[in-house]
């Protein structure tokens, strides 16, 4: 029987499993938040949040209101967020690390009515809902809501009512929201319990470990939503921790575990140890490894780790991932399309793009519902949501080259390319190598304009000493990039900033980067290198 929500699916899993485990608190995320550590079973979980569903019934909360959630990755995420659907209530997941003006903007732009938060941000909620002009009731996670001073009347929920508005991460503008319904959640778990192959997720036995953020689609849909399609457990933890992530792994008795790129290439700086290798994890699920450490990992620690791309507006009704050989480790190959999702790989002037040839992908579902499973819109943002649709297809912004076999690799995000004499260069990819020099305590690449070669590529460096020699230092991180990289990958201008500008999330902000990166150049207060850049072979 199909849900009408996504208290539905919950309700479904724990009558099939109300015995077994939803939730695994780890001691160290159980002290980290103040929390009992230990195993909530189904039954308990459904019992909490039918009796706070029926507190905000009675409190007037109904269909059309949304409620923010400022509760880090806690239990209560989840208890408030289903409670809350169940009657036909929006969430509005806000990133604990958001502060003043970005709070004030998400408050006035969704609406909010309320927002449940932790103690140590409620006057943070109060000050950016004055700010924003908004009367917000602040709930207390473990407390009860206040009736509402416009209560709406039950209207049952249904597969197309919104559950969620999720905010982008805004790395070159204001964030947008995108409002996802009930359907987009319920793709998001089939897709995970049915896509097979390496991933296949087994009825009321797999147990699932991630440190991702419950306000990020990753770990609030697939992570969430395909625990609650096999009714299996999930451990989600306050955080990566490198040091003790194996053993909170172990603890968990995972077999399952999600990862961002950053955490193989942390983990893999570690000494390698007898204990290395996972016996219980069948796989992780996650994109961004580096291409030169995927094989290694797998070999140390003994799973695979399966690409695989996605965004928040697609959720998984177009979500492509390397879960059937060949996966070509160490290519950067994110897998190939299943029957379910159409793709186009478009040149700038929108032909397609030949064999091998990086351009942008362009992705739809199958069928007579091109747009099932993705985001509805960008609220209050008509425009940019036929944008994004142009022509029929989502335009992802993301940079793939496809090979001959159909298995798509990732280039970078079509906004971080710059284009120098011809040649596309990866903003990410130079960041990459960049990070590994020791002198580099952060780095953000952009392009600067070059009367000659088009764009040359602009290195903007934190460093861990302040106090270095900033030409010799800048000549000795071009040297090092050169000796990596191609030459006209390498930075031609290097400037020493204070600070990355860096979203809510800690992605860079692209939009301001290119401001900074513009008054620097303005200023003098780069390092020309361009004479290091000479073609050797």
């Amino acid at each position: 029987m199909q849900p009408n929500s996504v208290f539905d699916l919950f309700a479904a899993a724990a009558g099939r499993n109300p015995d077994g485990p939803f939730l695994c608190v780890l001691p160290e995320t159980a002290a980290a938040y103040g929390l009992e550590a230990g195993e909530i079973g189904y039954a308990e979980a459904l019992a909490r949040t039918r009796a706070l569903s029926d507190a905000y019934a009675r409190a007037g909360f109904g269909a059309g209101h949304r409620v923010g959630l400022l509760l880090e990755n806690r239990p209560a995420f989840l208890y408030h967020w289903f409670a809350l659907n169940r009657i036909g209530v929006s969430v509005v997941p806000i990133n604990p690390d958001l502060r003043a003006a970005e709070i004030e903007y998400m408050i006035g732009h969704s609406e909010m009515v309320a927002a449940v938060a932790i103690a140590s941000r409620r006057r943070d909620l109060e000050t950016a809902a004055a700010a924003a002009g908004r009367a917000v009731q602040i709930i207390d996670p473990d407390g009860a809501p206040e009736l509402l001073a416009t209560p709406f009347q039950f209207v049952e929920p249904d597969a197309d009512t919104e559950c969620a508005l999720l905010y982008t991460s805004g790395t070159t503008g204001r964030p947008k929201g995108c409002v996802l319904a009930n359907e987009y959640f319920f793709v998001c778990g089939d897709w995970y319990a049915n896509v097979g192959g390496l991933i296949s997720l087994r009825e009321n036995c797999e147990r699932m470990i991630t440190p991702l953020p419950l306000f990020h689609m990753n770990a609030m849909a697939c992570s969430a939503m395909g625990m609650l399609r096999v009714a299996g457990c999930l451990t989600v933890v306050d955080r990566f921790h490198p040091k003790s992530w194996w053993n909170s792994v172990r603890k968990s008795r995972a077999t399952v575990l999600h990862y961002l790129g950053v955490m193989p290439a942390m983990l893999m700086a570690a000494p390698p140890d007898p204990s290395d290798r996972m016996e219980n994890v069948r796989f992780g699920f996650g994109a961004g490894v580096d291409r030169t450490l995927h094989a290694p990992f797998e070999q140390r620690y003994g799973f695979p780790l399966i690409e695989a791309w996605a965004m928040t507006e697609t959720g998984s009704g177009a979500v492509i991932s390397a879960h059937r050989e060949p996966r070509h480790v160490g290519t950067n190959c994110f897998g190939r399309a299943t029957p379910d999702v159409e793709t186009r790989v478009a040149l700038d002037d929108g032909s397609e793009a030949p064999v091998d040839t990086p351009g942008e992908l362009l992705v739809r579902r199958s069928g007579a519902a091109p747009r099932y499973g993705f985001f509805r819109e960008y609220l209050k943002d008509p425009e940019a949501t036929a944008e994004a649709w142009a022509g029929g297809w989502f335009h992802t912004g993301d940079v793939v080259r496809r090979a001959a076999d159909g298995s798509f690799h990732f280039v970078d995000r079509k906004k971080n390319v710059i284009r120098r004499s011809g040649e596309n260069i990866s903003a990410v990819e130079v960041e990459s190598v960049l990070q590994q020099h020791p002198a580099i305590r952060q780095v953000a690449v952009v392009a600067t304009p070059d009367a000659v070669r088009g764009d040359e590529v602009l290195a903007l460096v934190t460093a861990h000493d302040e106090k270095l020699d900033e030409p010799a230092t800048a000549q000795d991180i071009a040297r090092f990039c050169l000796s990596r990289l191609a030459y006209y990958k390498a930075p031609g201008w290097i400037g020493f900033v204070r600070g990355i500008p860096l979203t809510g999330t800690q992605k860079i902000q692209r939009g301001a980067l290119k401001e900074l990166a513009q008054e620097k150049m303005d200023a003098g207060a780069c390092h020309d290198l361009r004479a290091l850049k000479k073609r050797t072979a």
